[in-house]
C-alpha cells in the first residue's frame, strides 16, 4: 500500500534478473514506489516523474554509466544517483562521486544490504534538509511584516509600502526613528521577505561596541594582527555573505571608521585587519538611527559622501504617539502574547486603562508599550486589566505631554487628571497640591472633563 510518504525509486539496470531482484528487495519497504527500466532511452522518457534517487547500472551495454550520470545531472542537477558497478575500481568511483553521484557500490554479495541503506541514510538526508526549507519558510512568515508589524494607522500603512518596496530590490536601506519605535524588526521584515531571506540576517548594533574593536567586529582579523587575536576571525560583513547586514546606531560610527566603510560599500570588497588579502562580498545594507544624520553631516560628524551612499531608500518610523489607532491594538497584542506564553488566563483591557493609554505619549515607544502592558498582566488578579494596573514613568509623563499639540485647557485638563490618578482620585489634597480651588475641580468632574472613577 502506497503512502503520503512514498519516496520514488528509479532502477535503470539491463540484467533483467539483477533489476528485478533490486526492485523486489526495495519494494519490501511499503513507502518506496520503484520502477526498473533496461534501457536509457526508455528511463530518459520518465525522468519528467522526478524520482527521489536513482540507481545506475554503470556497465550498461550500449552507453558509458559516466554518460548517463552526466546526462541526469544535465536534466536536474539535484537528483540523487546511486552507482552500482560490477568493477571495483577506486580511480572510477572517485570520479563518479565527483562528477555528484552520491554513492558507488560495487556488485557482490552484500549489493542489496548496502544500497538498502545508503537509500535509507539519503531520504534521511533528504528529510533533514526539507525541515531546514520548512523552518526557513516559517521563518520568513515569523516577520512578514503585515503580521508581525502590528497596526492599522495610516502612518504605518505607509511603512508597510515602503517595506515591500524595498523587499522587492536590493537597494540600500535607511531606517530613522526614535529608540523603542521597531527600527531592527523593520529591517528583518526587509531582508525575510526578500530573495535573500534563506541568506543570514546579521545585526551589528555599532553603538554597543567598543571604538577600538568595532572594526575586527565589522571585517575580521588574523591571528596575531593585535595583542589577544590569537585565531582567525571572521567579522560580520563575511558572515552575512549573500544576505543582509543591519548596521545598528550607524550614527555612532567613529569618523575613522566612516572612511573604511565607505571603501567597503563601493569596492564590495574587505581586507581583515592584519591582512592584506582582499576578500569580495555579496552583502546587502540595512542602516539605522535615531539621530538625523543629514544634521550630523553639516556638523561634521558624519561624512557626506558616506550619508549619500548609505541613504538608499529612507524609512521613517512613526513614534507611537504619531500612530494613536495603534496603541490599544499593540496593547492586546501584548497582553494576549504575554498571557499565552506564561499560561494566564486570558484578559481584557478596560475602558479605564485603554483611555489611561491614549492619554500618555510613550518616549519609549513600542517598547516601553510592552514592558507596560508585560507588568499589567502580571499585576492583574482577574480577567480584566484596570487603570491601577497600568504603571507609567510618572516622571515622563507630564513632560511628554508638551510633545502633544495640546490647548492650553486640554492641557490643564490632563495635568489635573495625571494628579487625581497619581494621588487616588483625593480631591482636596490634588486642589491643595496645584493650588487650585476644590470647587473648580468638581465643576470640571460634573462635567466629565475629569474622572475620578
Amino acid at each position: 500500500m502506497k503512502t503520503n510518504n512514498a519516496f520514488k525509486v528509479f532502477i535503470l539496470e539491463d540484467d533483467t534478473w539483477y533489476g528485478s531482484m533490486l526492485q523486489h528487495y526495495l519494494s519490501l519497504n511499503p513507502e518506496y514506489i520503484v520502477k526498473r527500466f533496461e534501457s536509457p532511452g526508455e528511463f530518459f522518457t520518465h525522468l519528467h516523474e522526478v524520482p527521489d534517487v536513482i540507481t545506475l547500472d554503470f556497465s550498461l551495454p550500449d552507453c558509458d554509466g559516466g554518460e548517463v550520470l552526466k546526462r541526469i545531472k544535465q536534466h536536474n542537477p539535484d537528483l540523487r544517483v546511486i552507482v552500482i558497478s560490477g568493477q571495483e575500481d577506486v580511480s572510477t568511483a572517485i570520479n563518479l562521486l565527483k562528477n555528484g553521484a552520491f554513492d558507488y557500490i560495487v556488485k557482490d554479495d552484500d549489493t542489496k544490504d548496502r544500497l538498502w541503506n545508503s537509500i535509507k541514510n539519503l531520504r534521511e538526508i533528504s528529510s533533514l534538509k526539507q525541515e531546514v526549507e520548512t523552518l526557513k519558510t516559517q521563518v520568513g512568515k515569523k516577520y512578514d511584516f503585515s503580521q508581525m508589524i502590528i497596526g492599522k494607522s495610516d502612518a504605518i500603512e505607509r511603512v508597510f509600502a515602503l517595506i515591500e518596496k524595498a523587499s522587492k530590490t536590493n537597494i540600500t536601506v535607511s531606517i530613522t526613528g526614535e529608540t523603542g519605535s521597531g527600527k531592527e524588526m523593520v529591517a528583518k521584515a526587509i531582508h525575510y521577505n526578500s530573495d535573500r531571506h534563506k541568506q543570514p540576517f546579521v545585526a551589528v548594533n555599532v553603538a554597543a561596541i567598543p571604538r577600538d574593536l568595532l572594526e575586527s567586529e565589522l571585517f575580521g582579523h588574523e591571528k596575531g594582527s593585535f595583542t589577544g587575536a590569537v585565531a582567525r576571525r571572521i567579522g560580520k560583513f563575511e558572515e552575512a555573505d549573500k544576505g543582509t547586514l543591519f548596521l545598528d546606531e550607524i550614527g555612532e560610527l567613529d569618523i575613522n571608521l566612516q572612511a573604511k566603510l565607505l571603501r567597503v560599500l563601493q569596492e564590495r570588497e574587505i581586507t581583515r585587519v592584519g591582512s592584506n588579502t582582499l576578500t569580495p562580498i555579496n552583502v546587502r545594507i540595512v542602516v539605522a538611527t535615531h539621530r538625523n544624520l543629514l544634521e550630523e553631516v553639516k556638523n561634521k560628524n558624519f561624512r557626506e559622501d558616506l550619508y549619500y551612499r548609505l541613504i538608499g531608500l529612507p524609512i521613517q518610523i512613526p513614534s507611537l504617539r504619531e500612530r494613536e489607532n495603534d496603541i490599544i491594538i499593540l496593547a492586546k497584542h501584548f497582553v494576549d502574547g504575554f498571557c499565552k506564553e506564561n499560561k494566564l488566563e486570558k484578559k481584557n483591557i478596560s475602558s479605564d486603562a485603554q483611555q489611561k493609554l491614549l492619554d500618555y505619549s510613550f518616549p519609549g515607544n513600542v517598547r516601553e508599550l510592552k514592558s507596560i502592558m508585560e507588568l499589567a498582566s502580571v499585576l492583574s488578579d482577574d480577567s480584566d486589566i484596570q487603570a491601577a494596573h497600568i504603571n507609567m514613568n510618572t516622571t515622563s509623563s507630564i513632560s511628554s505631554l508638551l510633545n502633544k499639540e495640546l490647548t492650553l485647557k486640554e492641557l490643564e485638563t490632563q495635568v489635573i487628571q495625571h494628579y487625581l490618578d497619581k494621588y487616588d482620585r483625593d480631591v482636596l489634597l490634588v486642589a491643595k497640591k496645584l493650588d487650585v480651588g476644590k470647587s473648580t475641580l468638581y465643576r470640571m468632574i460634573q462635567a466629565g472633563e475629569l474622572k475620578i472613577k
